[in-house]
């Protein structure tokens, strides 16, 4: 999935280090934003797997990082709770402006008590998923308590959090204890899903427990089983972004996909020259999907290419024939997979007499069944591979008329 990068400035002036990801069409139903957790960035893996998710449901998800942190503008010590929420709403506004306002606000630990703080401030907010959230913006002052006394002496100090130095000062420490988070969740009055794991050793389950009591209906507790609180499991880090994506859908409108029209014709396929490089919308009459060409042709990798469809309807139908073929005969082939690869040979390797040696197209296709048979039954189902429809069409000459349509 490729990413583009953003620069999103905030109402302080710092440049807000971003990555928008957008559905393998490009062109997402709606928009989300993801708030990372007390002192990590955009970068983490969960953040990644969890946007790259729900781009999966049709959202485009900017992930971003908050202020001093990650590689945006900025000090530490300017990255404390309010100013998050601040960054959230900066980003919520470029958004607006220039794509479509975020209707959805996922966040990750203290970015979960964030995306809360925010939602209440946005109109346009019509959901918000927490993992791993605080029930209280002070939960982390534990992390740097070291520190305060040390503050209220000096106005600014060195700490260590997770063996990393930040710079903390008094409004850093004070800014923590000025939201009265219950109150803010339980006035919010827009769907919330609350995820988290039971066994959270940093933020504990009693935190999803207070936000949920505090909460009003439509919402929603999933929990994240034997996840840590980072999410440093891949699977897990996918299981919550697959949930949101699921969940979400039923608070947002759904919106048709936008047929191309066959004009009477099987298929058509669409490339708009100004817009995409070389990402192609197919469609047929019932079901639409994208085709590409991967990065060292100097395409996105979106999607397949032309060649790997070609191969693929040859794959699929030689599994399908195969298929009909087994349960006329009553044979117990169970499963089927058929291996295949284009690439262009020369007639000399291939062994061929021919009058002028040349470059010949070639398809590799491998067969593998499993099933009770007999080495005679493996033997006739490869014999009927070379049968299917689409190998037949292949095999002979083709006709392709071409006219233009005004």
């Amino acid at each position: 999935m490729k990413s583009t990068k953003l620069n999103i400035q905030n109402k302080k002036g710092h440049k807000l280090q971003a990555y928008l990801e957008l559905p393998a069409n490009q062109k997402p139903n709606y928009y989300a934003i993801f708030a990372h957790c007390f002192t990590c960035n955009s970068t983490l893996n969960a953040v990644k797997n969890i946007s790259r998710s729900l781009t999966n449901h049709g959202f485009g998800v900017v992930r971003f990082d908050f202020t001093g942190l990650g590689r945006s503008e900025g000090e530490f010590a300017e990255s404390h709770f309010s100013a998050n929420v601040e960054d959230l709403l900066s980003v919520s506004q470029y958004l607006g402006e220039n794509y479509e306002a975020p209707g959805l606000l996922v966040g990750h630990s203290l970015g979960g008590a964030a995306v809360i703080a925010a939602a209440s401030k946005l109109d346009n907010i019509k959901a918000v998923a927490t993992i791993g959230a605080p029930a209280t913006s002070s939960h982390v002052t534990h992390l740097f308590s070291h520190g305060i006394d040390e503050v209220k002496e000096k106005g600014e100090v060195e700490i260590n959090i997770g063996g990393r130095p930040f710079k903390i000062n008094k409004e850093f420490v004070e800014d923590f204890g000025k939201t009265n988070l219950p109150e803010i969740t339980k006035n919010l009055r827009k769907p919330l899903l609350i995820m988290h794991a039971p066994f959270d050793k940093i933020v504990g389950i009693e935190n999803a427990h207070k936000l949920y009591h505090e909460a009003h209906h439509p919402k929603s507790f999933v929990s994240l089983d034997d996840a840590d609180h980072l999410l440093s499991n891949v699977k897990d880090s996918i299981y919550a972004g697959n949930m949101i994506g699921t969940w979400v859908q039923r608070y947002f409108e759904q919106k048709d996909n936008v047929m191309l029209n066959t004009n009477g014709e099987q298929l058509v396929a669409h490339l708009n020259l100004k817009e995409d490089n070389f990402t192609t919308s197919i469609q047929t009459t019932r079901h639409d999907f994208i085709a590409d060409e991967p990065t060292s042709f100097g395409g996105d990798d979106f999607g397949p290419s032309p060649y790997d469809f070609l191969s693929a309807g040859l794959a699929a139908c030689t599994v399908m024939t195969l298929k009909l073929y087994a349960e006329r005969k009553k044979w117990d082939l169970q499963e089927v997979f058929a291996y295949i690869t284009y690439s262009k040979k020369h007639s000399d390797d291939l062994m061929l007499d021919v009058e002028k040696p040349m470059r010949i197209d070639h398809l590799q296709k491998r067969l593998k069944f499993v099933g009770d048979l007999d080495e005679k039954q493996k033997q006739r189902l490869k014999e009927i591979a070379s049968k299917c429809p689409v190998h037949k069409t292949l095999k002979s000459e083709v006709i392709i008329e071409t006219e233009l349509i005004e």
